[in-house]
């Protein structure tokens, strides 16, 4: 990929790239950058995980083409490693010359905590929790993943090496260059100097200079907004959440653990006898072979690559529903395997032996709505419809003296369709808290609410959440256990009532076609990929491009909330601490005593995080878990 001619892309004449290992060196290097006002800042570390990762460096960039690295926790190559074995006849060779931790972090925190000074990181959430955890708090910050993030969600990769090629023409040096691969990697603090100076600066200023370019985009691209109000200050909010962490009960997982083992055993014999043989039910070709080769069941389609037949959950579902024992005991099967190999197995080990907690990590530009997703554990996939998915959460659990309040938006994407469509029967329900499915299914079905029954109601939910992601009639066939012939005259019907919604989607796959992205009521861009293709992959980003304005305005606006909570909760003398986000709730961490107070006051703030015309309401439960509060 070739530079971009703009003018105001930073060509350094000279780049210099100059290793800092003593305290006046570093000194020279504070005072320079508080002389620039905006400085690139970047932290190498042992690992990716920042509460068990140890600083190890750290880069600084104070004008384009000029950056350094100060060493701080680096080792001879030579020293053998911890649990090595072998003959020691000491410590190995010394260290090399580097300024000692402390010293470097007390010389650098006028640097860094300089309100005038603007520091510049790539993800700089992960470098602002590693400075965090020694007592240095980074501000103001700004950060050139979200800077592009704003402008392309979803239209390309973030990541400090691709935007370099992409903007700059650039090509980094790898991590692998410097540290290896596969066995043979070593961590940081092992790679030499002069090799991790040149790999370590050069993030910094390439981070700089990314700088120079992003901060021209989003303003040219008009999304200062969206970055100065949703994304810059959300940053240091996420980044405390993290490090909060949950507390999770070991004893509680593993007696679950137990409790799957038993019922994955149970289930496996019932499923051999249902396929008159043993075999390994984790296999999906020997399920393959017994489904359609030994039963010969109907309905079978084989890889193109490897000849195997299909046995995904779709497959499985669709046998399911006309009535084949087997494949649903299968379904449960593998979600008994799944939830005790991703949860109850596996978060005990997760568990941070200093804080003695869970800490998950929140990617702040991976989705292409504005959601945020969770990684290292997953939080925000433990499935919440299901028995077992509840069981989990009971594992989640509060410290003494202290309550799990669960916090979420009602019905939030019903009231934005609302609004974006412009449907005034529904605005007016919402409006006079009116039960939004009942009236749904009054106006549909043609039953007057006082006649109104608990299926005819369930019915119109299953329309009312379903449009919003685009579903067939087959698909609600399925879902409500009729034919697709009375599943598709209920969603003409629906159209009909509401001919708003229809002219919306319309006009919304149209605007994807022709810009390539839609937008959120607060302005956010989320690009469509495949809109431009035909059959299957343009049905795909047709329903895509429905559900991306109104999943992401549901995501800007808790993010708005999750903003203005610290300072909300601060102000009262409240001292409830944010544990999680799972995309319509949070999950607070509340002293006894401050529980109906904080209730209240969370309400408030996420009721008022923005105005989209109709009302936002937000419930509250409490509770000694997770399971409890929601």
């Amino acid at each position: 990929m070739e530079a971009r001619a703009d003018a105001h892309i930073p060509r350094p004449e000279t780049v210099e790239h100059v290793l800092v290992d003593t305290e006046e060196a570093l000194a020279a290097w504070v005072a320079e950058g508080l002389e620039a006002g905006v400085v690139a800042v970047d932290t190498e570390t042992d690992g990716l995980t920042p509460m068990r990762a140890n600083l190890v460096g750290i880069s600084l960039a104070t004008r384009p083409g000029r950056a350094c690295y100060i060493p701080l926790a680096h080792i001879d190559p030579s020293t053998p490693k911890e649990g090595a074995g072998g003959l020691d006849f000491g410590d190995g060779a010394p260290p090399p010359r580097q300024v000692p931790l402390a010293r470097a972090l007390a010389i650098l925190k006028p640097l860094l905590e300089h309100p005038g000074v603007l520091k510049v990181g790539h993800n700089i959430k992960f470098d602002w929790q590693m400075f965090a955890k020694h007592g240095v708090t980074v501000a103001p910050i700004d950060d050139t993943m979200l800077r592009s993030y704003v402008i392309g969600g979803g239209r390309h990769g973030h990541g400090m090496d691709e935007l370099a090629q992409r903007h700059l023409g650039v090509t980094t040096i790898s991590f692998d260059e410097v540290t290896g691969t596969g066995k043979n990697r070593i961590t940081f603090d092992r790679v030499p100097l002069d090799k991790a100076t040149a790999y370590a600066a050069e993030d910094a200023d390439i981070t700089l200079r990314l700088w120079h370019v992003l901060r021209h985009d989003v303003l040219a691209d008009r999304m200062v907004t969206v970055y100065e109000t949703i994304e810059r200050p959300l940053v240091p909010v996420v980044a405390r959440m993290e490090m909060e962490g949950v507390l999770v009960d070991r004893q509680v997982l593993k007696e679950l653990s137990n409790d799957f083992a038993k019922r994955l055993v149970e289930l496996e014999a019932e499923i051999h006898v249902l396929a008159g043989r043993t075999f390994n039910v984790g296999s999906p070709k020997q399920l393959g072979e017994i489904l359609f080769d030994e039963m010969k069941l109907s309905g079978g389609k084989k890889s193109a690559k490897t000849g195997a037949w299909s046995t995904d959950s779709s497959v499985l579902e669709e046998l399911a529903d006309l009535g084949i024992p087997i494949c649903q005991k299968v379904m449960d099967w593998r979600q008994f395997a799944k939830l005790k190999s991703t949860y109850t197995d596996t978060l005990g080990e997760q568990i941070n032996p200093g804080t003695g907690r869970v800490h998950t990590s929140f990617a702040l530009a991976a989705t292409s709505t504005g959601r945020l997703s969770s990684t290292d554990p997953n939080l925000q996939n433990i499935p919440i419809r299901t028995e077992e998915g509840r069981k989990i959460r009971r594992a989640f659990v509060a410290a003494p003296g202290n309550r799990i309040m669960s916090v979420d938006y009602s019905q939030i994407e019903l009231r934005i369709v609302a609004e974006m469509a412009g449907i005034p029967a529904l605005q007016q329900a919402f409006r006079d808290g009116i039960d939004i499915h009942a009236m749904t299914a009054s106006q549909v079905f043609n039953v007057p609410l006082d006649q109104m029954t608990s299926e005819i109601r369930r019915r119109a939910k299953a329309i009312n959440f379903g449009i919003i992601y685009g579903i067939s009639s087959f698909g609600l066939s399925r879902q409500l256990g009729i034919s697709a012939g009375e599943a598709g005259a209920f969603i003409k019907a629906y159209f009909e009532r509401f001919p708003e919604l229809q002219a919306y989607m319309e006009k919304t796959k149209a605007e994807a076609a022709r810009d390539g992205y839609v937008r959120t009521l607060l302005g956010r861009k989320c690009w469509i990929q495949g809109i431009q293709e035909k059959g299957a992959r343009k049905a795909y980003a047709e329903r895509q491009a429905i559900n991306a304005p109104i999943q992401g305005t549901a995501a800007d606006i808790i993010k708005l909330a999750m903003i203005k909570l610290p300072g909300a909760l601060a102000e009262a003398g409240l001292n409830a601490r944010m544990l999680l986000q799972v995309h319509d709730e949070l999950l607070f961490e509340v002293p006894d005593a401050e529980v109906e107070a904080t209730s209240a006051l969370v309400r408030q703030v996420m009721e008022g995080a923005a105005d989209i015309g109709i009302p936002l309401v937000a419930e509250a439960g409490v509770g000694l878990s997770w399971a409890e509060a929601h």
